[in-house]
């Protein structure tokens, strides 16, 4: 497969471009994304409540249509899994990204539509391996397999068309016949359930094979990669996998666990930071060790950035991109293609960069 890496170079270069242009217009581009948005779901019951088909500023957006949490969202999404359509999108919901908890009282459902998957999810993983290609263009990184590791990854079934199941699990299911070719392992060992037979599983087979790219939470990672190293008789991951040169990371801060995969790779490989949650792929590190990650501005989402002083206040305010300043906390407030309107995330966020516009999560 090494004969591939010049072509599939020249493909992420070609599209890095289109990453240059909505990095550079990042407010007149989400001045599109929403009103692509607010389009789309004019004929829904949100849209029709909130009077979608008569607003044409982002000012009669935010007074229509206040700011929501999770339990604000939670009658049209129960609405939703009970197999209504036309509820908060106009296009079916057949995915739920379940996050948070362990319970059904406990959890959030996230919608997720087609739209969700291709014009978000997977249109910005794109992004990352082109800006990648575009940081390093002699990277063999696709000619080697990719590992994910994640935890449970059990699909549940609402009904015959309705499924949920973590985000990994979602997405995992929807990838597209290139990105499972280039995964590692099979489809149904990646979502098994039960961890302690999923991790003896993923160590037997990933272990054999050439893997180039590694991306996961670092506290699940840490224990495959040392148990790949009890099964070979390895001290480092580099002579299990010696051409791995990347692990994407997100979740948590790497910083406290920077210093334990160093010593467990053995050898330099780069490190990327991507800021991918249920609700959303929002931003990644345009090079690795960047200071803060870059925002992700056409991928069908519309951010507002509450500041954190609003907490508690009866109408909150919040800015837009051309009006944040660096340093200062914020609220992720969201509108998205699986139908979250002013969606309050529960994160915070700092702006490290304003040209273009980088983000570090914060809370």
């Amino acid at each position: 497969m090494k004969f591939l890496s010049p072509t599939i170079s020249r493909l992420a270069r070609m599209r890095f471009w289109r990453v240059e242009n909505w990095s550079r217009h990042p407010v007149a581009v989400q001045r599109e994304v929403l009103q692509e948005l607010v389009t789309a779901a004019q004929h829904t019951s949100f849209g029709k409540k909130h009077k979608f088909s008569t607003l044409f500023t982002l000012k009669e957006f935010k007074k229509m249509v206040p700011i929501h949490s999770y339990e604000d969202m939670k009658p049209y999404v129960e609405r939703m899994m009970d197999g209504e359509e036309n509820i908060l999108w106009n296009t079916p919901i057949n995915w739920f990204a379940k996050s948070s908890g362990t319970t059904s009282d406990k959890s959030k459902f996230i919608p997720i539509s087609d739209e969700s998957l291709q014009d978000n999810h997977f249109k910005a993983s794109k992004d990352v391996l082109a800006t990648y290609y575009n940081n390093f263009p002699g990277s063999d990184l696709l000619t080697g397999k990719s590992l994910v590791v994640g935890g449970s990854h059990q699909l549940n079934k609402m009904n015959e068309e309705i499924q949920y199941g973590d985000l990994s699990a979602v997405l995992m299911q929807n990838t597209p016949f290139w990105g499972q070719w280039l995964r590692t392992p099979e489809l149904s060992i990646a979502l098994l359930d039960e961890w302690e037979d999923k991790i003896e599983q993923l160590a037997a087979i990933t272990a054999e094979e050439n893997v180039t790219s590694l991306a996961g939470v670092p506290t699940w990672t840490l224990l495959l990669l040392k148990r790949i190293l009890a099964i070979k008789g390895k001290t480092t991951i580099k002579e299990v996998w010696p051409n791995l040169e990347l692990y994407i990371t997100g979740g948590v801060s790497f910083v406290p666990y920077r210093e334990q995969f160093d010593k467990i790779f053995g050898a330099k490989i780069n490190y990327l930071e991507i800021y991918n949650a249920s609700e959303g792929f929002f931003a990644g590190q345009q090079c690795p060790d960047d200071d803060g990650m870059l925002l992700f501005t056409e991928h069908g989402i519309f951010y507002e950035f509450m500041p954190v002083d609003q907490y508690g206040q009866k109408n909150p305010q919040t800015e837009g991109l051309d009006k944040v300043s660096i340093g200062k906390n914020y609220a992720l407030v969201i509108s998205t293609t699986g139908g979250l309107w002013r969606y309050l995330v529960g994160d915070t966020i700092q702006f490290t960069s304003l040209h273009p516009y980088k983000i570090k999560v914060t809370g």
